[in-house]
Parts: C-alpha cells; sequence; structure tokens
C-alpha cells in the first residue's frame, strides 16, 4: 500500500467493516477480460458467500477460472470543500482481498451460507427447504489475502 498511514493492520476492525458492508463487489477474469459484479453477501470464518441464478455469466467465468477479488466499503462520506472542487476528498474504510471462489453443492452447507448472507443484513435463521435451495446457486470464496484502508478517520 503506498500510502501505509491508511492501512488497517488490525484484523478485528477489518472484519467490522465487512460486517457493515453492504455491497460487495466481486471481481472476475474472463480470458483476458475483467468482469466485476455486485452481490449481497455474507462473511463467516474467513469466507464470503453469495447467492445468483443456477445460471449465467458470472457462473460460466467462475467454471472457468475461480479466481477471484473482492472489495468493500462502509462509512463513506463525502467531504465537499467551500474553496474548490479539486479540494473535495471522500473519507471511507474498505478492504480488498483476493480468494478462490467454489459453487456450493451440499444442502446442509448451501443452507448455512444462505443463512449467513441473510444474518448479514438482519434476517433471523431460517430453515430452508431443499426445493428452496435448489433454486440459487450458493457460491463460497476462500479468501487467501486481505487489506484494509481508511482514509478521514
Amino acid at each position: 500500500m503506498r500510502k501505509t498511514e491508511k492501512e488497517i493492520k488490525d484484523r478485528a476492525e477489518i472484519e467490522s467493516i465487512i460486517n457493515r458492508a453492504e455491497v460487495c463487489r466481486i471481481g472476475l477474469v474472463d480470458g483476458n477480460i475483467p468482469y466485476i459484479v455486485p452481490v449481497n453477501f455474507g462473511y463467516k470464518d474467513n469466507c464470503l458467500y453469495f447467492h445468483c441464478a443456477t445460471e449465467g455469466n458470472k457462473l460460466d467465468i467462475l467454471r472457468r477460472n475461480n479466481n477471484v477479488c473482492f472489495e468493500v466499503e462502509a462509512d463513506v462520506k463525502i467531504v465537499p470543500s467551500t474553496e474548490r472542487v479539486c479540494k473535495w476528498s471522500t473519507k471511507y474504510r474498505s478492504v480488498i482481498g483476493l480468494g478462490k471462489a467454489f459453487i456450493l453443492d451440499e444442502w446442509r452447507e448451501r443452507a448455512d451460507a444462505l443463512n449467513t448472507i441473510t444474518g448479514h443484513y438482519g434476517a433471523e435463521r431460517y430453515g430452508f427447504t431443499e426445493k428452496e435451495l435448489e433454486r440459487v446457486c450458493i457460491v463460497k470464496i476462500t479468501i487467501s489475502s486481505m487489506t484494509g484502508k481508511k482514509s478521514g478517520y
């Protein structure tokens, strides 16, 4: 990180940012073309989880190359300047990481992952049926590395 004074090294602070973030952006690579997609997500035990349709571009890409990156942010605020527009800035806390994505097949693991996702947004634990679980694809990202950064805090 170029500006080391902005780096967050404390794991608890990094996880706090992840847990407060509302959207996760997943970066994929399709051949030599980057592809990024925002997802609803959950975080548990150094893994991210997201759900999607059972077919589509993101799954096609993941099946060819399961290397991913991700980004989340929290506490984002634009700080206007009364002087010039070039003096405006942004306060934020963010996390960027790398990992490998895997499509979950086992229904109990899928139900737990879906509860992790819905729990991230405040829902109570739910007993999903196998039929409900068949309608969605659940992806698990095992995180290999991540770094935190903050500006203005």
